[in-house]
């Protein structure tokens, strides 16, 4: 009863939020805050400039092998474990499957920064 009555309280109060979010917004739009802001001028030229998706591009493999550190980190504790040889598969699984992709992002020419 009490665990349902936490959920209920929480749904309620996260369905609130959200709800304000998506509506206060848009009580006070008027096209000067609509514009691009630059230094108090007008824009001489569009603010939406072009955004290389090369830079896009490693700093989605960066945080994928970030992410992998992450994940291999604690397998120096894990070493500890009765059962080391899970350990030592799911580490090679981990690594070999971050491997497959870095492989399949050179041979799709992904890291190459010339064109």
């Amino acid at each position: 009863m009490n665990m349902l009555m936490v959920l209920t309280v929480n749904m309620m109060l996260s369905t609130c939020l959200i709800l304000i979010a998506f509506w206060l917004p848009q009580l006070n739009l008027y096209t000067e805050k609509a514009n691009p802001y630059e230094c108090g001028f007008d824009p001489m030229s569009s603010a939406r400039l072009p955004f290389s998706m090369k830079f896009f591009l490693v700093a989605i493999t960066f945080l994928l092998f970030d992410l992998e550190i992450a994940l291999l980190l604690p397998l120096s504790w894990a070493i500890q474990m009765p059962n080391i040889n899970i350990m030592t598969l799911t580490s090679f699984i981990l690594v070999s499957v971050l491997a497959l992709g870095l492989a399949y992002e050179w041979l799709q020419k992904g890291l190459e920064w010339t064109e």
